[in-house]
């Protein structure tokens, strides 16, 4: 029977797994450990430090036979260290190669120049050989990705259109404060034009935050907070104006000033 060739859906979803990773490992204390095995059993004379992973692992494997007389469990705790950080290792590498696959393609190589670097005869196998390289570090809703071409593709797609759109809200969010603020420095260079009755007490507090939080409006809590004080004054306003039938605003620029705010304020509210 011929086998099902898979649609390209097919292999890009699901677009993440679950991956066994050894996570969080003391490299350092492995190494010391696998060191006062050797000790033990005679000598660690020449093992490189406890920092020094590779170096570590490479001398171990070489003189493996200073445990010929170690007793079976300490050759066995000395291979399964062994075994242990030789996966950190490979698991660490994938990230660092894919970031020097990154900057030689910056740097102007082709897929071609990289092939032969990446033990590969072609450049698509060298372009897919990177893309499951990039896998080991991308991750998508904290979720590690599927280490294939597609699915790796796919997520990069899909990191790249949530980027974009979140620069798209920051965009606009920025827009929008400029506009905040200018309103709100329009209103308060006429707040003593108001005519608030029983509500003045209550237009000045909201005025005061609005004016302390507008010196350094820097953070989106603080643009947040901007524009909620501005609500609170235009609030009290409308109350004034309501109880006593007569618009608060004593000068021309006053009104244009509150109507400005208020048009701004009720045009959001309507989104």
């Amino acid at each position: 029977m011929a086998k099902r060739k898979l649609s390209r859906q097919q292999t890009v979803a699901p677009l993440v797994r679950p991956r066994t990773r050894l996570g969080p490992v003391d490299t350092s204390a492995l190494v010391n450990q696998m060191r006062e095995v050797y000790e033990k059993a005679g000598s660690a004379d020449g093992m490189p430090d406890d920092a020094e992973l590779y170096g570590a692992l490479v001398w171990a494997g070489r003189h493996s036979d200073r445990l010929r007389t170690a007793a079976p469990e300490a050759r066995r705790e000395a291979a399964l260290i062994r075994v242990r950080l030789w996966e950190v290792l490979k698991e660490r590498c994938d990230p660092h190669q894919a970031a020097a696959v990154d900057a030689a393609r910056e740097a102007g190589a082709e897929w071609a120049d990289l092939a032969g670097a990446l033990a590969v005869r072609t450049p698509s196998a060298a372009y897919n050989k990177a893309q499951r390289l990039r896998g080991a570090s991308l991750m998508v809703d904290g979720q590690p990705v599927r280490r294939t071409p597609e699915a790796v593709t796919a997520a990069q797609h899909e990191l790249a259109r949530r980027q974009a759109a979140e620069q798209r809200r920051e965009q606009a969010a920025t827009r929008r404060h400029r506009l905040v603020a200018a309103v709100a420095t329009r209103l308060l260079a006429h707040r003593t034009d108001f005519d608030a009755g029983d509500e003045r007490d209550d237009v000045d507090y909201w005025l005061d935050e609005a004016s302390a939080v507008l010196a350094d409006c820097t953070t989106p809590r603080q643009q947040a907070s901007l524009e909620t004080y501005l609500r609170a004054a235009l609030r009290h306003l409308d109350r004034h104006t309501r109880i006593t039938a007569r618009p608060a605003a004593r000068t021309n620029e006053a009104h244009a000033a509150y109507a400005a705010a208020a048009s701004l304020l009720s045009a959001s509210d309507a989104r």
